[in-house]
């Protein structure tokens, strides 16, 4: 793949825009140059209000996949920015990817994978999100899916990560039916930037030591980590090869159990 003809958007100008409300898009795949968004009508999920479907439940409770945070961030911007059937072209140019791995980088990017073994054995990304983070808010950018649900069960995961990190809003940006049917409310900007401003501060933890903490399957008072030791562990058994004997561990204690657990519980 060729390189951008323009250089990446700074760090420092794509996290002013997002705490300023706007953010960049380009008009096709092949387009240099971006222009900047700000929607009359912002979609958000409030985190207390996610709507998970009976049987979404039941699919996040098998573990039907393997979930994991910041593991493959570059496969996931570049897989939501493949052509699809209904959207042929796409607003995630070359040089938005190359931007976004920059934000990455610094730590304000974060992608959440869905995995399935595949036929041969081996570990395939099927679905996932990713967005972007300042103080205690996440916007979410672009999710897609090779397999059905694959893209919501990753949502459902980044809204109890969330809530266990002590973040205050998921935004989504625009409103989609998908995103409606799982609770998402529109709101004007300006009631949007409000609440951006409400949500100043860090969370107690990243989104990475939640998800230790939810597939380790030990809760930490927020705010107090795994140690180092525990962290690694958990994080060295998910780093391997084959993600299989995590596959379908629907158990007591398993993942996705502990997941729906968390979400169906008010804070």
């Amino acid at each position: 793949m060729h390189a951008p003809n323009r250089p990446p958007i700074p760090v420092e100008t794509l996290l002013l825009a997002y705490r300023s409300g706007i953010f960049p898009m380009a008009d096709r795949r092949d387009d240099p140059e971006v222009f900047w968004v700000e929607p009359r009508e912002r979609a958000i999920i409030p985190l207390e209000e996610l709507h998970l479907s009976k049987s979404l439940k039941k699919v996040i409770r098998a573990d039907r996949f393997t979930v994991t945070v910041d593991r493959a961030f570059e496969q996931v911007i570049r897989a939501c920015a493949e052509p699809r059937p209904d959207h042929p072209e796409t607003w995630i140019s070359e040089r938005i990817i190359q931007s976004y791995l920059g934000l990455h980088r610094a730590g304000h990017a974060h992608s959440v994978e869905c995995w399935q073994v595949g036929e041969e054995g081996w570990p395939e990304l099927v679905g996932g999100l990713y967005g972007v983070n300042f103080a205690r808010v996440f916007c979410g950018e672009s999710m897609f899916s090779r397999v059905p649900d694959a893209s919501k069960v990753a949502l459902a995961w980044l809204v109890a990560l969330m809530r266990r990190a002590g973040f205050a809003l998921l935004d989504c940006q625009f409103m989609t039916e998908h995103l409606r049917s799982m609770g998402a409310r529109e709101l004007a900007q300006a009631q949007y930037r409000r609440l951006v401003e409400a949500a100043q501060g860090e969370p107690a933890m990243g989104l990475g030591e939640a998800w230790r903490q939810f597939a380790s399957g030990v809760l930490y008072p927020a705010g107090v980590g795994a140690t180092a030791g525990a962290a690694e562990g958990v994080a060295a058994g998910l780093a391997g090869a084959s993600l299989a004997p995590s596959l379908g561990d629907a158990g007591p204690s398993s993942p996705g159990k502990r997941i729906v657990q968390s979400l169906t519980q008010t804070s």
